[in-house]
C-alpha cells in the first residue's frame, strides 16, 4: 500500500503526452481515490528516474524499458507508436544515411528508442549525448556532423535550416514489417496487479476523454507544444496518440519484442527483458 493516496504519473511536457493526460487534468477521470499528480519532466529524465522506481506510474522510453523490467509493467494502453514516420536523422545537407558513416552525431539521450534505432540502422558513427531541443541548433551550426530529433522537431526541422537525411520509423518499418514503438506508460509492479490494471484502464479513460473533447484537449496541448500552432499540433498529437495508444495489441506487443530482439543481438542491449503487461 502507498503511505499516501497520491499517484505519481510522471510523462513529457509534450503535446501528445499532455493530451493523453487532459482527462486526469481536468479531473474528468480518477483512480479509485487516489489524487493522480503529473510530474513534467523530459523523456531523458523521466527514464533515470524509472531506473531507481522512483514514480509509482511514468512515462519512459522503449528503449528504457529493458532495464526497468523487474520493478515496472507495461501498460498496454499509453503507448507511444509510429506508423511508418519517427525519429529523424538530419543534417546540413542531403544525404544517405550510410555516408553518416564515422560522421559525428548528435542523439537525444542515451536512453531514448530514438538512441536504440539509430544504432540497429545506422553505420558505425561517434554519438555524443545531447538535449533534444538543442539537437537542430548543433546540426545547423557545425556542432555535430547529424543529429536525431525527436518531438515536435519532426515537424519543424526544415525552419531550422536543416535537412531530412532518413525517417528511422520509416526504415524501421521497411526492414522488419512493423510499426515502431517509441514510448510506453508502465505502471510499478508493487502495487498491485489490480491497482496496475484500474490505473491502465484509467489513462485509456483519459485520452478517450481527451478525443471526445479534442479541440479542448488540443487547446491545452499547445501548452506544451514549443511554437507548434494549433493545426501542427493536432497533427502531432494525431501521430502519437492513435489506436495503438489506446491498446498496444499483440502486433504492437510484436514490435517491442523485435525491438529487444534485435537491440540484444546487436550487442546494444544486454539481454532480452522479460515483458509483463496489464491493463
Amino acid at each position: 500500500m502507498l503511505a499516501t493516496q497520491v499517484l505519481r504519473f510522471g510523462h513529457s511536457p509534450d503535446p501528445d503526452d499532455a493530451f493523453m493526460f487532459y482527462g486526469f487534468a481536468t479531473g474528468a477521470v480518477q483512480v479509485r481515490d487516489y489524487r493522480v499528480e503529473h510530474v513534467l519532466e523530459d523523456i531523458e529524465s523521466l527514464n533515470r528516474r524509472a531506473l531507481t522506481a522512483e514514480l509509482e506510474i511514468t512515462a519512459v522510453s522503449a528503449h528504457a524499458y529493458a532495464y526497468l523490467a523487474d520493478r515496472y509493467w507495461v501498460m498496454r494502453t499509453g503507448a507511444s507508436v509510429g506508423r511508418g514516420y519517427g525519429p529523424l536523422v538530419v543534417a546540413r545537407e542531403e544525404m544517405a544515411l550510410a555516408a553518416l558513416a564515422g560522421k559525428k552525431v548528435a542523439l537525444p539521450g542515451a536512453w531514448t528508442t530514438a538512441a536504440l534505432v539509430f544504432g540497429l540502422l545506422a553505420p558505425p558513427c561517434e554519438t555524443m549525448q545531447r538535449p533534444f531541443d538543442g539537437i537542430m541548433e548543433d546540426v545547423a551550426s557545425g556542432r555535430v556532423d547529424a543529429g536525431v530529433i525527436i518531438h515536435e522537431g519532426q515537424l519543424t526541422f526544415a525552419e531550422h535550416g536543416v535537412q531530412k537525411v532518413a525517417d528511422l520509423g520509416q526504415e524501421w518499418q521497411r526492414e522488419t514489417g512493423l510499426p515502431l514503438p517509441l514510448g510506453l506508460d508502465v505502471v510499478r509492479a508493487d502495487l498491485g496487479r489490480d491497482l496496475a490494471d484500474e490505473a491502465s484502464r484509467a489513462l485509456r479513460a483519459s485520452i478517450e476523454y481527451a478525443v471526445a473533447h479534442e479541440d479542448e484537449a488540443v487547446a491545452y496541448a499547445m501548452k506544451f507544444g514549443r511554437g507548434l500552432d494549433r493545426e501542427r499540433c493536432r497533427r502531432f498529437v494525431r501521430m502519437y496518440v492513435n489506436d495503438d495508444t489506446l491498446n498496444l495489441g499483440d502486433e504492437g506487443e510484436r514490435a517491442l519484442r523485435t525491438l529487444y530482439e534485435r537491440g540484444a543481438a546487436k550487442g546494444i542491449l544486454p539481454q532480452i527483458p522479460q515483458l509483463t503487461f496489464v491493463g
